[in-house]
């Protein structure tokens, strides 16, 4: 770093906001002390008092929403926000958690509050791939296909971070890379994939995320192709910041400095795994071991020039923060805790977690009349707020359940009767039950089941689990399907409507719910007004439109082994079973049909675009949203290619009885395969071209998705 050096008027090139940022961070570096730099590179950054710069704590999260920081709207769970495929929707609930960011930001600092939890720096979004359900974070993500993570991810930065000339909160990729389960093994394992499945799975979303200016990226705990990922010259080197132009700054996660030598036995000290992971391009650490720098230093393991280079990223995203600037400098100084959980903000959040909702089955029972004479709700889910908040989250001023919901949605006139139904933590039991024969008397009865985080999380946060967070087996414990199996009979015995509600963060293999129940509503982990969302729903006020992110599964058979981290077998693009709910899948109140798909172009040139345009026509009698998806798939590849790939996709809403013709640009890119050398290249032939509501094949259409339209065209 060059010598620092003043103004005119005496005030250092730092403090002065007419300079370049870079400029400002290098002075800022270049008066520091080694000490005192080394001290900076931790997330519990310590005061510099010498030179007026305050600590702050980098450690923050807002997944779906400001998290472990108090009161906050707490939004539908990543994988419920993912099941909108509403990229728009999402930038805004990412606009409105930075927002709160703000807000809490502005009230602690007056305070003097500057600790965990309370900065601007988060480590949001996690776009790891959900590869397999088991894995207990997956519900922190955006599901399995790398373009939804990669679109919805993006629109969660920019959302966040604004586009304004300062920051106003900077969002993180995590966790670089291919990093999804097991969670006992994530300290210590080393992800062995193939040239192809890295690029053309475990990648791409990083790739979208930097191009939208993505301010950090988080290093993973595990070995990538034998490279600790936070000290991975292939990862962070030439990947990161030498082929995709990274312009922010790398975060371990936590305490994944000290895996590089006590679990990956990469190295043999603290010293030489700080000189490892700085030289390679870690800028933080989570945790202490980045404190051995002044040893690694002096012992001739670390240049101060590598450490003025993290040092220089770290600060430079303070600076685009504006935490450097005075106070009347920063626009977002204004925004009180007026803007926390505020009605403007619940309104969003129902909007959210109604769209989020999927519709699975409906034999014609959905919506419900809010004239019903009696309801029976059973389940401890429909009382419960654990079955809303999924993890990493806020405290709202009010979680709406489902049974609080479901009692005002249908008024004074109506019955609601409600049983817990069984114990939610005595999951291998056969009882006891209760409430199955009161249903008798009811007109429709709605069963709230599923899992809670307490099922599926991170390691060691999830008191159900027998795996450290993962799950073991996907379908539902064994006493919920045995209170299903009675509930039913019992339905069926009086010929009610038995309806069912599931929560969770992952896909479940649930062949016996879709036998027993008349229809079968998911709603993930909805959030605070997730009960509000599922009423409007189960009375009509509002139409379905939610889809899966994920593929569901007929069984835990169906799947490769978690710890094989090949794509073979794997989500829509690769799985050799029929699932039983297919990505993409959602049904709706309506029906819709797809036709007149035409091209602009029938044949073309290599690096040549097209245009493609199809015509949705609701069929039914209620407006709706749908969710037209474009897949392509390569017909005669020379290697092995997915069956199809989603490729674009357009929320849109349809007149009851009117069409809409919607279209997608089909670019050269969009043609691309990945070759077995991790190349992408284009290879004449024929393309086929699939549009619908849902991804290809016969078992959507079976489960009442309307048939899509498909063509070809010919690559020269």
């Amino acid at each position: 770093m060059k010598k620092s050096a003043k103004k005119a008027d005496g005030k250092p090139i730092w403090k002065d906001t007419s300079r370049p940022i870079d400029e400002r961070a290098r002075d800022l570096v270049s008066r520091m002390t080694l000490e005192e730099k080394v001290s900076q590179l931790v997330d519990d950054a310590p005061e510099v008092k010498r030179l007026g710069v305050p600590e702050y704590h980098w450690w923050n999260e807002c997944l779906h929403g400001v998290a472990r920081a108090g009161r906050a709207t707490v939004f539908p769970q990543a994988i419920g926000l993912a099941a909108t495929w509403d990229a728009a929707l999402v930038r805004r609930v990412a606009s409105a958690i930075g927002d709160e960011a703000r807000a809490k930001y502005n009230v602690a600092v007056r305070a003097g509050k500057r600790a965990q939890y309370w900065g601007l720096t988060f480590w949001t979004p996690n776009i790891n791939i959900f590869r397999d359900p088991r894995w207990g974070r997956g519900q922190e993500t955006y599901g399995e296909d790398p373009y939804l993570t990669g679109t919805l991810g993006a629109a969660f930065v920019r959302g966040l971070q604004g586009n304004g000339k300062v920051m106003k909160a900077a969002a993180c990729a995590k966790h670089y890379a291919v990093h999804s389960g097991p969670e006992k093994d994530r300290h210590n394992f080393n992800a062995v994939v193939s040239p192809k499945d890295l690029w053309e799975t475990y990648l791409p979303a990083f790739k979208m995320l930097v191009d939208a200016g993505v301010e950090a990226v988080m290093g993973a705990y595990n070995r990538t192709l034998g490279e600790p990922c936070c000290a991975s010259k292939f990862l962070l080197v030439d990947i990161l910041r030498g082929k995709w132009g990274f312009n922010g700054h790398v975060v371990s996660d936590c305490g994944a400095i000290d895996d590089i030598h006590e679990h990956h036995k990469f190295t043999k000290t603290p010293e030489e795994s700080v000189a490892l992971a700085i030289s390679r391009g870690c800028d933080l650490n989570c945790g202490l071991t980045y404190s051995h720098g002044v040893a690694a230093v002096r012992q001739g393991l670390l240049s101060e020039a590598d450490l003025d280079k993290a040092l220089f990223h770290v600060l430079r995203t303070r600076f685009r923060l504006g935490l450097f600037d005075p106070p009347a400098r920063d626009p977002f100084r204004r925004l009180s805790l007026k803007v926390v959980d505020s009605p403007a903000h619940r309104k969003l959040a129902r909007e959210a977690a109604t769209k989020s909702i999927v519709l699975l089955k409906n034999n014609g029972v959905l919506p419900l009349s809010k004239k019903i004479r009696q309801v029976n709700v059973l389940g401890p889910g429909a009382k419960s707020a654990e079955f809303l908040w999924g993890n990493y989250h806020g405290l709202s001023s009010r979680f709406v359940t489902i049974l609080d919901a479901v009692v005002d949605k249908v008024g004074l006139t109506t019955t609601v009767d409600y049983r817990e139904g069984f114990l939610l933590d005595r999951t291998n039991d056969d009882g006891p039950f209760w409430g199955t024969r009161d249903t008798r008397k009811a007109d429709a009865v709605v069963a709230v089941l599923g899992i809670t985080p307490h099922f599926e999380n991170e390691e060691g946060d999830a008191v159900l689990s027998d795996n450290f967070g993962d799950r073991l087996d996907i379908g539902l414990p064994k006493n919920q399907v045995e209170f299903l199996r009675q509930l039913s009979a019992e339905t069926k015995k009086s010929g009610r409507p038995l309806v069912v509600v599931l929560s969770g963060g992952s896909a479940l293999a649930i062949p016996e719910v879709h036998e027993l129940a008349d229809a079968v509503l998911f709603m993930w982990y909805p959030g605070e007004e997730g009960g509000n969302a599922v009423a409007d729903i189960l009375f009509g006020d509002a139409v379905p439109s939610g889809r899966l992110p994920v593929t569901f599964p007929q069984s835990v058979d169906d799947l490769p082994p978690f710890e094989d981290y090949r794509m073979e077998g794997r989500t829509y693009k690769y799985a050799a079973k029929e699932p039983l709910y297919p990505f993409g899948f959602g049904l709706s109140y309506t029906r819709f049909e797809y036709s007149a798909l035409k091209l602009s172009k029938k044949a073309v040139k290599s690096g040549e675009p097209l245009r493609a345009e199809v015509t949705a026509r609701n069929a039914g009698k209620v407006a709706a949203e749908e969710v037209v998806q474009l897949y392509i798939a390569d017909v005669a590849a020379s290697v092995r290619v997915p069956r199809c790939e989603l490729k674009r996709f357009q929320r849109v809403r349809v007149a009851a009885g009117k069409s809409k013709k919607v279209a997608f640009e089909i670019t050269p890119e969009m043609m691309a395969l990945v070759d077995d050398a991790g190349e992408r290249r284009i290879e004449p032939g024929e393309f086929r071209v699939t549009i619908g509501g849902s991804s290809p094949g016969t078992r959507s259409i079976a489960l009442g998705a309307a048939k899509p339209a498909t063509t070809t065209f010919r690559v020269a």
